[in-house]
């Protein structure tokens, strides 16, 4: 292997540029010794030739060949013949984490045979049909564009039909479809989802993303398999204690569609209790290796672990701040570093209104279910990611109700000012999103909520609760928050600019008369190279700067930490 892919065997750490963060991840955990299945990438570079060409660079195709033969003699198992069959793990991963925004296609390599081949190897016919049902509809929906839900009971034959009548043909040659689904993994880099995605979180679009091809393991394949994903803290609260879920019999992508509701971590651990303490220890070994809570992915064979992915966590406002303020105190990293792992968008997030004491007295709860992020929000419920993002651009305050998200409805969720879904746990797709933007969700709620659409709700995430009707809320303080004065005072030590709160009392020039004067083209200009300016306006980031660039050296505005951070953002 050279150019285009790269073995993941651990005995070298590719960059995340060159492999993205998924295959960063495998080799990394792989040369810490964990249990992870054998795997090789498709680099990033291959992607963008791609992109840029619209067909496979030269010499791609012959080192996928050279990667499934390297494959093969990982697993002791063969691609596409033989008794003990190869199947594949096909997923996107790019150098910045985007999740579920891109590609994944599981169980890649069974055919007809080699439904058999599974069946007599592992005497379990039931499993194999259940694979080969799993490939078909991924396929369909993920190469073909054309999603398909395959009754279990139907025979292969019926099952490929549908596909085919729906989508166009399944090539009858399993390397033809690995190779449809690489094509498949690299043209979602450009889908209006991972663009949308890449647009809010200020990610570049000429990164491209790796595909990462790996040996599949079985999470259904008898009653000691299993799938989930665990946290090595709580990433909603911050808490200091493993978080997850598990769901039994079941293959990853049904946690994250959000179709199934998991079980607690603990049942794991009563299910599996071998699996479980491997599971935790490697847990605490990757946080202390990266520095930083890790999202970790795991299926369980049998009883056996095998770790798929572990990942910078996703986590809510709340959580960043406590994770950033805790590890300090335990000596795993610096307080600049804490100070890079808070965005002033999760604080302005955190400082966003709560539910008033007693607002909820007397109130009617439209929907109860998992608190996925927490915060409080008011709106109306828009059942349609389009109609939410349309209502929100004209000034209307809209919750996104779902039966469950999808990649598909994120532009809808950045739009709303908070999330429901009807079905899913708190590992889901739409909790998952909605911490990494730090919206309110609630989850699990049951049938029924879509049908609230058009009704004016609050969405209590932490509680998990949606209350018909708007509630009053309040605005918290970062001064009643012992973990947000730790942060302010690392702040301020490393800040180009003093930002105090108007308690400080500090005079100075007005932003907030001059911009009501209507002089915003002049601020510059008019501030003068005033060393103290003072307002609440100042609290927007685009003034916060004109306000620097005009030399202004003392702040005073509310909230700090915000335009504290964005100071020595600017100034690295």
């Amino acid at each position: 292997m050279s150019s285009w892919t790269i073995q993941l065997d651990g005995s070298a750490l590719p960059t995340k540029e060159a492999a993205g963060g998924k295959a960063w991840s495998i080799a990394r955990m792989r040369g810490l010794g964990l249990p992870v299945p054998p795997a090789f990438v498709i680099g990033t570079k291959a992607c963008l030739a791609f992109l840029e060409s619209g067909d496979f660079p030269a010499g791609l195709v012959e080192e996928i060949d050279a990667g499934l033969a390297w494959l093969e003699g990982e697993s002791g198992r063969t691609f596409g013949t033989g008794d003990k069959r190869l199947l594949l793990s096909v997923r996107s991963g790019a150098a910045i984490s985007m999740p579920g925004m891109m590609d994944t296609v599981l169980n890649l390599g069974i055919d007809g045979d080699g439904e058999a081949a599974l069946a007599t190897e592992t005497g379990l016919p039931a499993f194999a049909r259940d694979t080969h049902r799993r490939f078909l509809e991924l396929y369909a929906s993920i190469v073909l564009r054309a999603p398909v839900e395959l009754e279990p009971d139907a025979e292969p034959a019926a099952w490929r039909a549908s596909v085919e009548a729906g989508g166009g043909p399944v090539p009858g040659d399993v390397r033809d479809q690995l190779l449809a689904t690489v094509r498949a993994v690299f043209e979602s880099w450009n889908t209006r989802r991972a663009r949308r995605y890449r647009e809010h979180n200020n990610i570049p679009h000429d990164l491209g993303t790796a595909v990462t091809v790996q040996a599949m393991v079985f999470g259904n394949l008898d009653a000691q398999s299993g799938t989930g994903v665990l946290f090595s803290r709580n990433p909603l609260t911050g808490e200091n204690l493993p978080y997850g879920e598990y769901l039994p019999r079941a293959q990853g992508e049904d946690v994250v569609s959000g179709k199934f509701t998991p079980l607690p971590l603990d049942a794991m651990k009563a299910a599996e209790p071998a699996a479980h303490a491997a599971l935790l220890a490697a847990s605490d070994l990757l946080e202390r290796e990266h520095g930083d809570v890790q999202d970790i992915e795991f299926t369980v064979q049998s009883g056996q672990l095998y770790l798929l992915q572990s990942r910078a966590a996703k986590r809510a406002p709340a959580a960043a701040v406590r994770f950033a303020v805790d590890m300090v105190a335990e000596e795993r990293i610096d307080p600049v570093t804490a100070l890079s792992r808070v965005s002033a968008e999760q604080v302005r997030t955190l400082l966003l209104p709560r539910l008033n004491e007693g607002a909820t007295d007397g109130a009617s709860v439209l929907a109860a279910g998992e608190g996925a992020c927490p915060g409080a929000a008011v709106g109306v419920l828009v059942a349609d990611a389009d109609e939410a993002e349309r209502r929100a651009a004209a000034g209307e305050d809209v919750i996104l109700v779902r039966k469950t998200t999808s990649p598909d409805d994120v532009h809808g969720m950045i739009a709303a000012r908070a999330v429901v879904t009807e079905q899913g746990g708190s590992t889901s797709h739409a909790a998952v999103v909605s911490r990494a933007l730090g919206r309110p969700c609630v989850v699990g709620v049951g049938d029924g909520a879509v049908a609230q659409s058009g009704t004016v709700v609050t969405v209590d995430g932490a509680a998990g609760l949606v209350y018909a009707g708007a509630l009053a809320t309040e605005a918290p303080s970062e001064r009643d928050d012992a973990h947000l004065r730790q942060l302010i005072d690392w702040a301020r030590a490393a800040s180009p600019v003093a930002v105090v709160d108007f308690a400080d009392g500090r005079e100075g020039f007005d932003v907030d008369r001059a911009l009501a004067a209507g002089d915003a083209e002049g601020l510059g200009a008019a501030i003068g190279g005033a060393s103290v300016v003072r307002g609440y306006a100042l609290a927007n980031d685009d003034i916060a700067r004109i306000a620097r660039g005009a030399g202004a050296k003392v702040i005073v505005t509310e909230p700090v930490l915000p335009v504290l951070l964005t100071m020595i953002g600017d100034a690295a």
